[in-house]
């Protein structure tokens, strides 16, 4: 295939789904920890100065097609290092899997894109990773992953032996990234649209302006981009209102653009959620309110209403199906990205009916924090 014909194929085209979401953190070794203990994902590959990386250490979790990588820097001026030191931890690489890392890189720089890295290789014993990046909104990066020529595990300079125990505790039951959200700064919105639709070859899925989601104090727009694969990536922006919203809380925190949200799909969300919650994990809670008029206005559906309001599980309805879903609270110590658990019952929306629930809820504890 030559470079021109390449560039004609937009990279969207050759994503085939999600392959990882890698953290920049302070210490990976403890949010390894956090995550299999509060979430039940298991450490399943190691790389760090004891498999010759003497600048990070990285662990990678997995559960069900779940793959986070959580990385820390190990010397003052790695860039991790100074990442950490400006947003605090978060989720900084996006990576997809492709059929051509190459090609895909190609077409991507071609329609504008900024590189992040050129192709490269890496070759260990199980065959050969192609890799490449790009950059997008903040300082994130889309990494290409092609896996066709390697059979190892994930990477080369990982090792899947002496890593630590599964801790003891409920299984959770996540098995897919559903989605991910970022957040981009005020006026900018569609702009990284733009990006996602001329440069990756996205196609816009849904839109909802700040009279869609708003409060009494907030609001905001959203735009969600997908493409063929299911690699859906809502984009939202912060919109004027009487007070800062939850959108600019994170911007000012976070110290610009990022990942807000991961939302993590299961097939049995009360379970989940029974689990997770047993486990520790603090989720944002609706009022008495909100499971009054729920269960009056979409008490036909078939579903463990008893359980879903005892847990505080969130339900919404639309002609394609139905949805249920919880956000937890930050899972970092600034209050930054947070994870969802959905469960879809046919429904491909993000939960509308819900958002003005969420956003209070989100609004409450910015009120704790003094940051309304």
């Amino acid at each position: 295939m030559t470079t021109l014909d390449a560039t004609t194929t937009a990279p969207a085209s050759r994503l085939k789904g999600w392959d990882s979401i890698e953290f920049y953190v302070g210490n990976a070794r403890a949010t390894a920890g956090f995550l299999t203990a509060a979430f039940g994902f298991e450490v399943t590959a190691y790389a760090g100065p004891e498999t010759g990386r003497d600048d990070v250490a990285s662990y990678l979790l997995e559960q069900g097609d779940i793959r986070f990588v959580v990385t820390a820097g190990l010397t003052p001026d790695s860039p991790i290092w100074t990442h950490v030191r400006e947003h605090g931890d978060g989720a900084q690489d996006l990576a997809f899997v492709v059929d051509d890392a190459t090609m895909t890189y190609e077409a991507a720089i071609a329609r504008g894109a900024r590189s992040v890295s050129e192709p490269y290789e890496l070759s260990d014993e199980h065959g050969t990773l192609r890799l490449a990046a790009i950059g997008t909104y903040g300082e994130t990066k889309h990494t290409f992953v092609d896996r066709r020529d390697y059979s190892g595990h994930y990477c080369p300079g990982y090792v899947t032996t002496g890593l630590p125990p599964m801790p003891a505790g409920q299984p959770v039951g996540l098995d897919r990234i559903d989605h991910v959200v970022g957040n981009v700064e005020i006026g900018k919105l569609d702009e990284w649209v733009a990006f996602y639709e001329d440069v990756m070859g996205f196609r816009q899925l849904r839109h909802f302006d700040e009279h869609q989601i708003a409060t009494e104090y907030s609001a905001l727009r959203s735009t969600v981009v997908t493409n063929d694969a299911g690699v859906t990536m809502p984009l939202n922006e912060p919109a004027d209102g009487l007070k800062r919203s939850q959108i600019q809380e994170y911007l000012d925190t976070y110290r610009g653009p990022g990942v807000q949200h991961i939302a993590l799909g299961t097939g049995d969300i009360v379970q989940a959620i029974r689990a997770l919650r047993s486990r520790g994990v603090r989720f944002l809670e609706a009022n008495e309110e909100y499971f009054h008029d729920v269960r009056n206005r979409l008490g036909y559906l078939e579903v463990p209403w008893n359980a879903i309001e005892q847990l505080g599980i969130l339900v919404d309805s639309e002609s394609d199906g139905h949805l249920l879903q919880l956000f937890t609270e930050p899972i970092t110590d600034r209050p930054t990205v947070f994870i969802e658990i959905i469960q879809r019952g046919g429904a491909t929306g993000f939960g509308e009916g819900n958002f003005k629930a969420l956003f209070e809820s989100i609004e409450r504890e910015q009120e704790r924090r003094g940051h309304l």
